[in-house]
């Protein structure tokens, strides 16, 4: 049984609380967040402690591992204390803002004997797996073209699109960490921002984009991104080769379909956001995350991967600012 203390009690940290608190090898021993009664409310509704401060959680002989679900600027300070204080940490993306504090921090951070994770969690939902499975055991041939669709069904409030470093490091990093893991290292990425909302554009930020990633295999993802979708969340990923395609489509609260004098086929909407449609991603990222932990082996996902997507984060911010094709090293 792992003690597992959370960092941030904010819509991420119940997330984590949740899954943490439904899982059969964890227990959730302590909520800590400095604003409010954040962290008192959330602890209370699965039976934790609570605190305000994270040093009591670093210092505490009782947590095994953190989940850091702070503000993205707390993510490299926090993940450095608790791998210092001897905790396992699984944490959020992205790994830093500005790769420059990740430059700052490498000499630490490559210092690290603890296990650390990130949550790439896109990685363990069934459907993508599935496919990726799939590439990997040569069912359409040579993968030569990625397509990976990501429509929330409304933005976030302007407040935080105001610190969230951007729409490509905040919405379309998990796409970037996605694309990476079906096909490898990146080396040029091309990316369109659009401006369909007002609000958002005032904060000097995209709502909607278009990324072309190129790999180094010569292979291309394409990823479609927008803060809005009428017909919910919209989750779909489309993995094309030489000999066939592979399609992991959105999930439905139901499959049942309609067919009547005004439509056919009707179906429900998508599920209405992460929370809902990411739930057995979340677990089966939490299990991942547990067995390296106890078993002592690799983590599923790493800081170079959170580094990595992070480069191409900033590539494409540069990108659809410049309009031009960046090139990684």
């Amino acid at each position: 049984m792992l003690n597992i203390a959370i960092i941030g009690a904010g819509r991420i940290g119940h997330v984590h609380a949740r899954t943490v608190a439904a899982h059969p090898q964890a227990r959730l021993a302590l909520v800590c967040d400095p604003f409010g009664d954040a962290a008192e409310s959330l602890a209370a509704e699965y039976g934790a402690r609570s605190c305000k401060e994270a040093e009591e959680v670093f210092n505490d002989p009782e947590i095994d591992a953190v989940i850091v679900g702070s503000p993205t600027p707390l993510h490299i300070p926090h993940l450095l204390a608790a791998a210092k204080a001897g905790k396992a940490v699984l944490c959020e993306k992205p790994i830093a803002l500005d790769i420059t504090d990740v430059e700052a921090a490498k000499d630490e951070l490559d210092a690290i004997t603890t296990p650390v994770m990130f949550g790439f969690n896109r990685r363990f939902d069934p459907s993508f797996a599935a496919v990726r499975e799939a590439v990997a055991a040569g069912r359409i041939g040579e993968l030569e073209q990625l397509t990976i669709i990501s429509r929330d069904p409304a933005a976030p409030p302007v407040d935080y699109v105001k610190v969230s470093g951007g729409i490509f490091r905040d919405m379309t990093i998990h796409d970037f960490d996605t694309a990476r893991f079906f096909l490898g290292d990146i080396v040029e990425v091309h990316a369109v921002g659009q401006n369909l909302d007002e609000a958002i554009k005032e904060t000097g930020d995209f709502d909607a984009a278009v990324v072309t990633l190129r790999a180094a295999s010569g292979a291309v993802a394409t990823i479609v991104n927008n803060r809005h979708c009428a017909s919910g969340y919209d989750q779909r990923l489309e993995a094309s080769g030489r000999d066939g395609a592979l399609f992991a489509e959105n999930v439905r609260a139901t499959t049942v379909r309609l067919s009547n004098a005004e439509v056919t086929d009707a179906q429900e909407p998508y599920l209405d956001f992460f929370l809902e449609r990411y739930a057995d991603a979340y677990r089966i990222e939490l299990s991942a995350f547990i067995e390296a932990v106890e078993k002592g082996t690799p983590t599923p996902t790493t800081i170079a991967d959170a580094v990595a997507a992070l480069r191409i984060a900033e590539a494409a911010t540069e990108s659809a600012r410049t309009g031009t094709v960046i090139r990684l090293g």
